[in-house]
């Protein structure tokens, strides 16, 4: 018996040894990844909760470098360079420090991203860029400490941090027209019938040159076999937009047959509703 004791005893002792107690942390991690216009953001934090503390001013003090976060570093990535400020912060990962006020907050991007809380020893030759951004009041507080990508456009976003009753807005501009162009140059030097529709609609989308825009989408038309509906859609817009009304609506009518040959509903009252306005 005593001998079976032990048996059984060394069978649980590895499973004793591998078991742990799972816990839900304090300031639980949060993640985001945004794409602003062809620019992917990244952010890893830590999300602590006021709980009742008075967080600025007490918890966090005014006027002091904060983690901005909990736990490990804030790191934020950004796959292009973008510009803050009027500075070029260069692409790659950093570490985002504060120094809240009343009024406004410091914002540190720091190299070093491998610290828990502040460094031990701050050298700002570690600081890639540092910048001011103003501080709005919240009506409402905010529990948690959040930290969001939001009003995106095609050529910025705006970094933003809440907690409490304080809020902030770091706008920051992506590179996009100069990556779009620098694809569209590359691809157009063997393109195909699609690619020169995407050249066509980015240009007319971001209010660029229409005449080349219009360039691309015929060149896109007369290499494709079956002139999709969606690519004489964006001829007859173009047209429009270039006061030929007429000829507008022609295409129209193209792209009308062809979206109810194909059954989409959408682009079939799109061009009705675009061929009763230009027909006025």
């Amino acid at each position: 018996m005593k001998k079976l004791l032990i048996a059984f005893a060394l069978i649980l002792a590895p499973l004793a040894s591998e078991a742990q107690v799972k816990t839900p942390q304090a300031s639980p991690k949060g993640y985001i990844k945004q794409t602003v216009g062809l620019t992917d953001v990244e952010v890893t934090y830590s999300r602590p909760g006021a709980r009742g503390r008075a967080v600025f001013g007490n918890l966090v003090p005014f006027g002091k470098l904060w983690r901005t976060g909990a736990n490990e570093n804030t790191i934020i990535n950004f796959s292009d360079d973008v510009v803050i400020d009027g500075k070029t912060l260069k692409k790659g990962k950093y570490a985002i420090y504060t120094v809240p006020r009343i009024e406004s907050w410091d914002v540190i991007f720091y190299l070093s991203t491998d610290n828990w809380g502040l460094p031990e020893n701050w050298s700002e030759a570690y600081v890639a860029l540092k910048t001011t951004v103003k501080e709005d009041a919240l009506p409402t507080p905010v529990e948690t400490f959040t930290i969001g990508i939001n009003s995106l456009d095609p050529n910025f976003g705006y970094l933003e941090m809440a907690w409490e009753n304080s809020h902030v807005a770091l706008k920051f501009e992506v590179p996009t027209a100069k990556t779009a162009i620098a694809s569209i140059d590359k691809t157009l030097a063997g393109p195909s019938w699609n690619d020169y529709y995407a050249a066509s609609q980015y240009l007319f989308q971001s209010n660029g040159n229409i005449e080349l825009s219009r360039t691309y989408v015929d060149k896109a038309l007369d290499m494709s076999t079956d002139k999709p509906y969606y690519v004489t859609r964006l001829k007859s817009l173009i047209q429009a937009k270039q006061g030929d009304k007429k000829g507008a609506v022609e295409t129209a009518k193209a792209s009308l047959a062809a979206a109810e040959a194909a059954n989409n509903a959408d682009y079939v009252k799109l061009n009705k509703d675009s061929i009763a306005e230009w027909s006025r």
